[in-house]
């Protein structure tokens, strides 16, 4: 996978991407604002990539944080990279950062291509993963984790809007069953 890229902006294509020079080798990168990329700038980009069966597709984005944002929209169902790069395109990180903390799905549908019922998906599941100002940060434990306990919790007949309230801004222990425990000690104090 390839992660970053460093190189001269050669082109910019009508549908959002830069051609990037890289040691003699040009890079199709789809970005949030070209228009920040003059062409003969000297830049450097986190990738995301993604491998289909008939393309390679990089999206870079200017810092990690907006690379991380970028996946995290893509772990939402229903949200394609099409429409997490709309999202970074339309506004900024932090701005659609506090629009999901502020729970504004109408903020979220004023996205070209995200209707209101993806954007109450986008904020329902992504409240309580990002935080405020301009940078987010996955909640205290991995995400893998994090979806483990959620599972199990929701096994049990909690919501995962009540798991998510009474985990928010909580680190849990990095043991699975410690961390379950403490988990269900929180619940049972609602």
């Amino acid at each position: 996978m390839i992660g970053w890229l460093h190189g001269t902006v050669l082109h910019h294509h009508a549908s959002g991407a830069v051609v990037l020079d890289v040691h003699g080798v040009g890079y199709e990168v789809h970005v949030a604002s070209f228009d920040e990329y003059r062409i003969g700038d000297v830049v450097e980009l986190f990738i995301y990539t993604i491998v289909r069966a008939d393309a390679i597709l990089l999206y870079g984005f200017a810092s990690y944080e907006d690379r991380e944002f970028f996946e995290l929209l893509l772990a939402t169902p229903g949200v394609g990279p099409s429409t997490a790069l709309a999202a970074l395109r339309t506004m900024t990180t932090g701005e659609l950062a506090t629009a999901i903390e502020n729970g504004d799905a109408k903020v979220v549908a004023s996205i070209p291509g995200i209707g209101a019922k993806t954007a109450s998906r986008i904020v329902l599941e992504l409240k309580g993963k990002v935080m405020v100002p301009g940078t987010y940060v996955a909640m205290a434990t991995s995400k893998l984790e994090n979806d483990a306990i959620e599972d199990a919790l929701r096994g049990l007949g909690y919501t995962t809007q009540e798991v998510r309230q009474a985990l928010a801004g909580v680190t849990l222990p990095d043991d699975e069953s410690a961390a379950l425990r403490q988990a269900l000690s929180l619940l049972r104090r609602q």
